[in-house]
């Protein structure tokens, strides 16, 4: 089985958002699968994908901390600063995260570990919604175990 879909996911303010439920919503086909796996791959250059801790709040807020400082707006260095002084830490930002993450899937749910969730870190002060394309692929419940 292939699928393949786009999900807008719903704008946010800047920082590290926990959106594995979101997704999980607007993607029930999930539950079709025995074993597989689940790519996501976001469509921004200002924005960033990553597997990261799903419980604690404060861990996101150390991260919006850390790369703010790793990061920082106004670097007298940069030259890419006709859209805003936020933009060119977030175009670091997403290069450094990422903006792809492959998952596993089992029995029709994702595998992360116990404490792990899918993150979205936005790093514009002022963006929009975001798209984020999901491929799955694995074998459905019904089909035969083929080696």
């Amino acid at each position: 089985m292939w699928l393949q879909k786009q999900i807008q996911l719903r704008p946010r303010e800047r920082g590290f958002h926990l959106i594995t439920t979101e997704v999980l919503q607007d993607l029930p086909e999930l539950a079709r699968l025995r074993i597989g796996l689940a790519h996501f791959h976001l469509q921004h250059t200002s924005a960033s994908l990553s597997v990261n801790e799903n419980a604690d709040a404060s861990v996101r807020r150390d991260l919006e901390a850390h790369f703010n400082q790793l990061a920082p707006e106004d670097a007298p260095y940069y030259e890419h600063i006709f859209e805003g002084p936020d933009d060119m830490p977030a175009h670091i930002k997403s290069g450094l995260l990422g903006c792809e993450v492959t998952v596993p899937v089992a029995a029709g749910k994702l595998l992360f570990g116990t404490w792990q969730g899918l993150y979205l870190g936005e790093h514009r002060d002022r963006a929009g919604g975001r798209t984020l394309i999901v491929t799955v692929q694995g074998q459905r419940h019904d089909e035969d175990d083929q080696a």
